[in-house]
């Protein structure tokens, strides 16, 4: 009889088993661009949900009696008792080089009115980041055309470079002068048909920007003939929390197909504190637990498996990532800014201060560091730039020092002097890089005394004038220190006679 009874019991099972699992659902609940689905009881972490009306849904939080999915798309249309079906598919986006100069949306689908993308390949958004023994040291620049921050904070390819600072004191500045230089050198080293050069692509991601600063950006890079090298993928902050939380891994995935396929890439995050603000929004719709700030305790995993896909790799291409962080009154030690300051290779710190001061880009020497240091700089960039850092930081230390006496030394005149015209020296208008081989000129012209006899307030004016000198009359020696990228002996006796040319022309 038991025997029996048992039989009965298992069959029951077995069809109970194949009446739950089933790949349908319905929407039981939809707010705030998360839906609540019941009945998917086969659906994997991360895969694609086919939601009504071409909407897309992630499925973030697989619980025993039903799935929280969050909608990228049109929400609105969406209403309770709506049929749902999963893909079978992780969450992917079309890749390669058919995306230069193309603005896409988080799932990379065009929104520039260009026409519609026929891509063959697709890469996953979520990948998980390569290990330890296929990267490769970084030793090859990416050079931003800001001299502040090539001479003093080299960034190089493969690194994790994050640009932090207050609101409106010039982050994005810096990223997009990066872009322009290296649209510049692309240009330069396809005309010149070197067979070793190396293009450098770039990922703008715009997370939760207002959708005019997008469209400005977007006519900086037009103007500067950036937008062909360039792949943008926006999330305004119109856009629903969904939207915003997928775009990085989005740029992520494009950048990497750039590195398998042995090309390097720049990938830029602006920014990652309104992508925080954008998962944690997603968290709390899905009731996970909140931790500090509210945040959810997995904050710190959202970013570090992000960053941690850029890496150089033997045998293959580069992915440098340029995260930006806001803080809020200068607060490094806020909760994501430490998170984030802790998964990087080094900062760029742009102080408020400096910036109302007049000194743009508004870099601080003090706080600002690369952990890659020299081995990402050129030759000539190390020669003329080596003392830099230490006389700037030691300027500031004696700035602050000398505004509570009058009676100062000779030696720490001389080394206020000289600090004041490096200060100078390093201002910057915004979108126009200057080339590697300008900046070792000018720096060795300030390494050997040239801009000493100048009054401190004509030094920008002092440096505008030598550009346009070198850039006009010795092109010769511009394009022979660029090809060398080093300053010899012979070298240097031609920049000396150059610049005692430049002196008298300048006096004159």
């Amino acid at each position: 009889m038991s025997t029996v009874i048992e039989q009965i019991e298992q069959q029951i099972a077995q069809l109970s088993s194949k009446a739950v699992k089933k790949n349908t659902g319905t929407i039981r609940s939809v707010a705030d661009g998360v839906a609540k689905v019941d009945g998917l009881s086969d659906v994997m972490y991360n895969e694609m949900v086919q939601f009504p009306g071409n909407a897309i849904g992630i499925a973030l939080n697989l619980e025993e009696d039903e799935v929280g999915c969050v909608v990228l798309g049109d929400v609105s249309q969406l209403r309770e008792g709506d049929e749902v079906q999963t893909t079978g598919r992780l969450l992917s986006v079309p890749v390669g080089k058919l995306l230069l100069g193309r603005v896409v949306d988080a799932l990379g689908r065009p929104v520039d009115g260009k026409g519609p993308l026929d891509a063959k390949e697709f890469y996953p958004v979520e990948k998980i980041a390569p290990g330890i023994i296929v990267r490769k040291s970084v030793s090859q620049p990416v050079l931003t055309g800001i001299m502040a921050i090539d001479s003093m904070i080299p960034i190089g390819r493969g690194q994790r470079e994050l640009i932090i600072g207050d609101r409106s004191t010039g982050k994005t500045t810096i990223v997009i002068d990066t872009i322009i230089n290296q649209a510049r050198i692309n240009r330069l080293g396809f005309a010149a048909k070197d067979p070793g050069f190396r293009p450098l692509y770039s990922i703008y991601v715009a997370v939760g920007q207002k959708q005019s600063n997008i469209a400005r950006t977007i006519a900086s890079l037009e103007a500067a003939g950036a937008l062909e090298y360039t792949i943008i993928v926006a999330a305004p902050a119109a856009d629903n929390p969904a939207n915003q939380y997928v775009a990085p891994y989005a740029g992520a995935a494009m950048g990497e197909w750039f590195m398998e396929n042995g090309m390097d890439a720049l990938i830029v995050y602006d920014d990652l504190s309104k992508h925080a603000v954008a998962y944690r929004q997603i968290s709390l719709i899905l009731k996970r637990p909140s931790g500090r700030e509210a945040y959810p305790g997995d904050v710190f995993y959202l970013h570090s498996r992000l960053l941690e896909r850029a890496a150089r790799l033997a045998d293959k291409g580069s992915l440098t990532a340029l995260p930006i962080i806001e803080t809020l009154a200068g607060d490094v030690s806020a909760y994501i800014p430490t998170n984030v300051i802790s998964i990087t290779d080094g900062q760029i710190y742009l102080e408020t201060d400096l910036f109302n001061q007049g000194v743009r880009p508004a870099v601080s020497v003090g706080l600002s560091v690369s952990r890659v240091g020299s081995s990402a700089q050129l030759k000539m960039t190390k020669q003329v730039a080596g003392k830099l850092k230490g006389e700037l930081a030691q300027f500031r230390e004696l700035a602050a020092f000398a505004q509570f006496g009058s009676d100062l030394d000779a030696r720490t005149r001389a080394q206020l002097d000289r600090g004041s015209r490096i200060v100078e020296l390093f201002k910057q208008p915004a979108f126009n890089p200057v080339p590697i081989e300008m900046q070792a000129a000018i720096l060795w012209a300030m390494q050997n005394n040239y801009f000493d006899p100048i009054d401190v307030k004509k030094i920008v004016d002092a440096a505008n004038h030598l550009k346009e000198f070198l850039g006009t009359r010795k092109s010769a020696l511009l394009d022979t220190l660029r090809q060398k990228s080093a300053i010899d002996d012979t070298l240097a006796a031609e920049l000396k006679k150059a610049l005692e040319e430049w002196k008298g022309a300048y006096a004159g």
